[in-house]
């Protein structure tokens, strides 16, 4: 019993000095670090290695969480099972358990993280604005536009194969040439 009350609360006084240093900002990249990571590598479909290195499975953080679930488990269930080995079973398999859902959990934030960047090929063209600076038609030099991707105004460097586009003139994004350079035309408006 020494020895399982050593392990939980040696777990449980690490788990809380990493939850507070995760909350100061202090349990990632530039702050204290106390993941100790392996180089498992993971072959992707199409043959390359593109493992999370978010979701190492031998991780310190990894290891005081097994030991938690581990340590509690045997010390709240000691008085109602009997058998030493079945109750080791049961508190590793609650350990892995506990580790298991934390990687999940973590997996599932990180999947609703957003870079913020936006994919101009894929969200741009059928985009409405209107042009900032004067276009030269028939692409003889380039003006500017401002589109609205994902509510938010873009300002692009723009080019049109027709007549010259005026200021302040509604625009259709037709084409996307380069990540600065659109083609695009007026928008004529229906009149009935």
């Amino acid at each position: 019993m020494q020895v399982l009350w050593a392990i939980t609360l040696s777990a449980s006084l690490i788990f809380v000095i990493q939850t507070i240093f995760t909350f100061l900002g202090l349990g990632g990249e530039g702050g204290i670090d106390t993941d100790f990571d392996t180089d498992l590598d993971i072959e992707g479909p199409d043959g390359s290695f593109d493992a999370d290195p978010s979701m190492n499975l031998l991780t310190f953080r990894n290891f005081v969480n097994f030991c938690l679930g581990f340590g509690w488990t045997a010390v709240l269930m000691r008085d109602r099972i009997t058998s030493n080995a079945l109750l080791i079973l049961v508190a590793v398999i609650v350990g892995i358990a506990l580790v298991a859902a934390v990687m999940w959990l973590f997996k599932w934030l990180t999947g609703m993280q957003q870079s913020g960047n936006i994919d101009l090929h894929k969200s741009a063209v059928g985009c409405e604005g209107k042009v900032y600076l004067t276009i030269p038609g028939e692409r003889a030099g380039e003006g500017k536009v401002q589109i609205t991707i994902n509510n938010a105004v873009r300002e692009y460097d723009a080019v049109t194969d027709g007549d010259t586009i005026k200021t302040n003139t509604p625009i259709k994004v037709v084409e996307v040439l380069n990540d600065y350079t659109l083609l695009v035309e007026e928008l004529n408006p229906t009149i009935i």
